[in-house]
């Protein structure tokens, strides 16, 4: 693993070379963001025990970054709140959380939390992730600090407060425990398994986590279901291998387990929206995202763009074949998108008029008065 201090240089690198979008005010306070490895900005960085899989930190990742370096972005280049974060106004995402000391984690600037084999569960996760219920807590805890620390005045936490009431929360969550869960399913099919009470047990955790930073300040949700998780190359291997292929090609054990979530996801915030006064959101159907991308978009869908074997479902790394056209892939490894195709993803969850978005797109949502 890179030490702190050159992981932290790359970042700053990476900063400096960005593009400007900030340039103009942005269209929202500041932007907090929770979830796995389609959000993580560098957070596996700062943990010794975390799995060669759940890093970003070597080539090739990154490469298509203005520093052509690794950030721990699981990604060629700028991943999906990278590129929701441009399209507020921002550079980039909001800096990771355990990238900052104690001293300097100012809700001012935003905090990515977000933490590459995270789920909703705390026992998901290969080896030692960032889970959702430190990420959330880390956050609810930051702002706890800040009545009763002698380092901020009244006026400054009340600042504070008001600006995380107006800032926006985006959370990718859930598809890990859907990965887990299913390939488990599938390798030991004689394990009897119950998967509505598994799905139940996810929605409690996520409702648990938006109540919680609803009661610390938070307001304004961005939320984008698990899309069809059984798509990625290392999930079509695990189709192939045990013969449980769907008309996608995909691993139909998961992606039946992705399409029951996302009603389930959507009537927990309608739940919230009536019992949390002021709170809001938008929610971004990644299934009908991916279905539309699938059948429509001309990408390369079955292989990786950094990888080796018949899907390029091996581990992303220089010694193993990398595609010239990224921008013709939908996978960059095993698991993630490529730039390219979380680019259509923010597109959605920033401006869709109803297709894949609702009630409201993020746009909208940011628009809104408190």
């Amino acid at each position: 693993m890179a030490s702190h201090g050159g992981a932290l240089a790359l970042v700053v690198l990476c900063s400096v070379l960005a593009p400007h979008a900030a340039a103009k005010k942005p269209l929202v306070s500041a932007m907090f963001v929770f979830g796995d490895s389609l959000l993580d900005v560098g957070n596996n960085n700062h943990l010794a025990n975390c799995n060669a899989s759940c890093r970003a930190n070597y080539p090739r990742y990154g490469i298509d970054l203005p520093c052509h370096k690794p950030t721990g972005r699981f990604s060629n280049g700028y991943n999906l709140a990278d590129q929701l974060a441009q399209m507020l106004g921002f550079a980039e995402s909001p800096p990771p959380f355990l990238s900052l000391s104690k001293s300097n984690a100012s809700v001012f600037t935003g905090i990515n939390f977000a933490s590459g084999g995270s789920g909703l569960l705390p026992t998901t996760g290969c080896g030692q992730v960032f889970p959702m219920s430190e990420q959330v807590g880390n956050f609810t805890s930051l702002v706890g600090r800040m009545s009763g620390s002698g380092d901020w005045t009244a006026a400054a936490a009340a600042a504070a407060l008001d600006l995380i009431s107006e800032s926006l929360f985006f959370i990718s969550a859930g598809s890990n425990d859907l990965f887990e869960y299913a390939d488990f399913a599938v390798t030991h099919p004689n394990t009897s398994r119950n998967d509505t009470e598994f799905l139940q047990r996810l929605i409690a955790s996520y409702t648990g986590y938006i109540k919680d930073l609803y009661a610390a300040g938070a307001t304004r949700f961005s939320v984008l279901s698990p899309s069809l998780v059984g798509c990625c190359p290392h999930q079509r291997r695990v189709a192939k291998d045990f013969g449980d292929v769907d008309l996608l090609g995909c691993l139909g054990t998961a992606n039946n387990l992705s399409r029951q979530l996302y009603p389930m996801i959507d009537s927990m915030l309608q739940d919230l929206r009536q019992e949390l006064p002021g709170m809001k959101y938008s929610l971004g159907d990644a299934i009908r995202m991916g279905e539309f991308v699938f059948s429509k978009a001309n990408f390369k869908l079955d292989h990786a763009c950094c990888g080796d074997g018949e899907f390029g479902e091996s581990l992303c790394n220089s010694t193993v074949p990398l595609c010239q056209n990224r921008r013709n892939y939908f996978f960059w490894d095993r698991f993630h998108p490529t730039d390219a195709a979380s680019a259509i993803t923010a597109t959605g969850l920033f401006s869709d008029t109803g297709r894949f978005v609702h009630p409201i797109n993020v746009r909208q949502l940011v628009a809104q008065r408190s």
